[in-house]
């Protein structure tokens, strides 16, 4: 019978590192954690203290407080999208919307991970701006995907509509929130949902197709509120009085439940949810047990290398990710500039896929630079990729690519056929997968390596993020290229060219540099969270638990039917 051994990974940090290296790249990580840190804490204050305030004067809890009394006593809160438009202004508004003014996140309540989805009501009542649609539904596309619950706490004045031609409409506009409600029932992916407050227009169709729909006595839904209806002024009517939970609560049935505050709200959605059945987890771990890893997750703040040219052993990254530092290395003999395998997280399996750093000596060709793709590299993760996906076994991308290996032997051994083999694999898996970008993500190995547009249930980048199709200097290089000659360097002897030259080139690499910046990447949606490296494995255990969550939806085998282990057989390698 076969069955899996799995080898201790990974060394002691002193070992690693000589206390000159391990000082200054922490020092360098610490600088960059602060940095997020403190853009992160702003988009948590919403509007400040002063909207807050208002807030509580309605008797209302602000929505960061509903959130902290949704979830277990004592669980933490994973947000993601947290930095959707910072840094953005619109027309029609003195302040930025921060986060876009809805909350994403996933919390446990009873015990099971769920997804959050709360409009924040210090920011502008909780309007819909720019990108807000998009970040719902990505919220939404997470439960789907993991068949989590999904939690709508409702306090929404509708559309910010200054800005209403860049949410409104489009493939992704607001509108698409509704068909991901409709398209979570059809898959029987619970959804409760509670209105607070104002839930006007598009806000009010969004909590209609749930499974629950609780109300408190200052909530309404309408589909216009009284400012827009003839005659409600004369008649003195207000939106309450119009779609408050009398109406809908007794009358339209479009709600279950009518409550008298958000804490009696918060407590219905607990006792919801916890009717629900419970985690697969417990059953999914063959009788393992949740281990931390030998070597403490903090120690990735001082492994990578400030300078991204710089190389590392990603073995040290996964010895501080999986459970207790054990890995069981799939292939180990073939394409070693990449690294396959699986390993337990919280007591789960995940399967990993990495790029490897520095030169690989492959086996019959001799040295090469790692963090690229080669044929032999690309064979192996999509045979990889496609037995985790037949044996159910989520799958881990952590990426640090530069790219596919480029020349004339390259496109002779059909490297673009072996990446669309890659590419089909990664596109038809249905096995959750996640992808985190460690440092590079460069050019077509970013898609290879399931980057964002592949469909990973979540994309995290950490501080040291560079997301993009080249650097800034090879781009400000190609861009002036009829300017330069063989050696790259200006070809030009009139010093006024030489210095328009040299100003351009400096530019495109600045303005490239901006656009890699891992805050940027996230204020965009090109990423869902920026996340420290220090905190990385957290957030694997999380979504290892939300991977295993739910049963009866996905094909899972136990360990000793995997297909893995005929892979390995058939290739020689065990």
């Amino acid at each position: 019978m076969a069955r899996l051994l799995l080898s201790p990974v990974g060394d002691a940090l002193v070992d690693v590192l000589g206390p000159k290296e391990r000082a200054a790249h922490a020092a360098r990580m610490a600088a960059l954690d602060g940095a997020l840190d403190e853009r992160l804490g702003v988009v948590r204050d919403g509007w400040g203290a002063e909207y807050a305030d208002r807030v509580r004067e309605k008797g209302k809890r602000t929505t960061w407080e509903r959130i902290d009394r949704l979830v277990d006593p004592g669980s933490e809160v994973f947000p993601f999208g947290s930095l959707v438009n910072w840094g953005r202004s619109f027309e029609g508004s003195r302040r930025q919307a921060p986060g876009a003014g809805v909350v994403t996140a996933l919390g446990q309540v009873g015990g099971r991970w769920v997804v959050v989805i709360a409009n924040d009501n210090t920011v502008a009542s909780g309007a819909w701006w720019p990108l807000s649609p998009e970040k719902i539904e990505r919220a939404q596309q997470v439960g789907l995907r993991l068949r989590l619950p999904v939690v709508y706490l409702v306090d929404c004045s509708g559309l910010f509509l200054p800005e209403q031609s860049r949410s409104f409409a489009g493939a992704r506009g607001a509108g698409h929130i509704f068909k991901y409600n409709a398209k979570l029932a059809a898959a029987g992916v619970p959804q409760v949902a509670a209105v607070f407050g104002d839930c006007i227009a598009g806000g009010g169709y969004m909590p209609i197709i749930s499974d629950r729909v609780i109300m408190t006595e200052s909530a309404y839904m309408v589909i216009a509120g009284a400012a827009l209806i003839r005659g409600a002024k004369s008649q003195k009517l207000t939106s309450l009085d119009i779609g408050g939970p009398e109406v809908h609560v007794h009358q339209s049935r479009c709600a279950d439940v009518r409550v008298p505050d958000d804490d009696a709200a918060i407590a219905l959605i607990r006792e919801e949810v916890e009717r629900l059945p419970t985690s697969g987890a417990a059953f999914y771990r063959h009788g393992a047990h949740a281990a931390p890893p030998r070597f403490p997750a903090s120690d990735l703040s001082a492994i990578f290398p400030p300078e991204f040219r710089e190389s590392y052993d990603v073995g040290q990254v996964l010895a501080r990710l999986v459970d207790d530092s054990l890995f069981h290395e799939v292939l180990p003999g073939v394409g070693r500039e990449m690294v396959t395998g699986v390993a337990r997280v919280n007591g789960l399996w995940m399967g990993f896929v990495a790029n490897r750093q520095g030169i690989v000596d492959e086996p019959g060709i001799g040295k090469r630079p790692g963090g690229a793709l080669y044929r032999e590299g690309i064979a192996k993760i999509s045979a990889f990729s496609r037995a985790c996906n037949d044996d159910g076994i989520p799958i881990v991308w952590l990426q640090d690519i530069s790219g596919f290996d480029i020349g004339v032997e390259a496109e002779r051994l059909g490297l673009l056929g072996y990446g669309s083999n890659l590419i089909y694999s990664n596109s038809t898996n249905e096995v959750p997968m996640f992808a985190v970008l460690l440092r590079k993500a460069s050019g077509a190995g970013y898609y290879a390596m399931n980057g964002l547009p592949y469909d990973p249930v979540l994309q995290l980048s950490t501080p040291l993020t560079r997301l993009s199709v080249m650097e800034g200097r090879t781009l400000a290089i190609a861009t002036y290229n009829s300017k330069l000659d063989d050696d790259f360097e200006i070809a030009t002897s009139d010093p006024d060219e030489r210095l328009r030259i040299e100003k351009g080139m400096a530019d495109v690499a600045a303005r490239i540099e901006a656009d890699m910046d891992p805050i940027a990447s996230a204020a965009r949606m090109d990423t869902d969270e920026v996340v420290p490296v220090a905190r990385l494995r957290r957030w694997l255990e999380v979504l290892a638990e939300c991977s295993w969550q739910a049963t009866g939806h996905r094909r899972t085998k136990n360990p000793r039917i995997w297909s893995l282990h005929d892979l390995e057989v058939l290739c020689g390698e065990r």
